[in-house]
């Protein structure tokens, strides 16, 4: 019997990792997810968006706009830098990061200073936005590779019958 020919790409399967971490998240509006894999493929860490341990999401504001300071933007801690801090230490030189959506540039930032040389992500709706074009300009001038996930297929299904696996 031949082999499967349908099986999924290792980007694929860690940008998929992402994905799931991302329904980790709490919030109602962006749900984002990360995941760091080292040059043998192997995870090293995950996060996904959401307020720091000890803040509860149901204290702290989930809103887009108004007053910054009953915003969620100062709250909240970006799949990337969770995924970072998860690692609780592990050396991540030379590690790629999977993430939903183009790094900003406060992520960027903790990206290039633990040593993580490749950004893989799946959508760049902020291109062009000042801290968008900094990240970029940051990853150039460290030599952080990125690059959009071009994918075979928009879904993939995960079935929780053990029966039919």
């Amino acid at each position: 019997m031949p082999k499967r020919e349908d099986y999924i790409s290792w980007d694929e399967y860690f940008m998929g990792i992402a994905m799931l971490s991302s329904y980790r998240s709490k919030d109602p509006n962006t749900r984002v997810g990360a995941c760091i894999v080292n040059n043998r493929n192997r995870i090293m860490s995950m996060g996904y968006n959401g307020f720091p341990m000890g803040c509860s999401d149901d204290e702290f504001p989930w809103e887009r706009t108004g007053d910054e300071y009953d915003t969620k933007y100062p709250y909240v801690c970006h799949a990337e830098l969770n995924a970072i801090l998860n690692a609780r230490g592990e050396n991540l030189e030379g590690c790629k990061i999977y993430v939903a959506l183009f790094p900003c540039n406060e992520c960027a930032k903790a990206i290039i200073q633990c040593g993580i040389k490749e950004v893989v992500y799946l959508s760049d709706k902020y291109d062009g936005t000042p801290g968008n074009r900094a990240s970029k300009r940051m990853f150039d001038a460290a030599g952080v590779k990125y690059s959009k996930l071009e994918v075979k297929t928009d879904k993939i299904e995960i079935e929780f019958d053990c029966d039919k696996v």
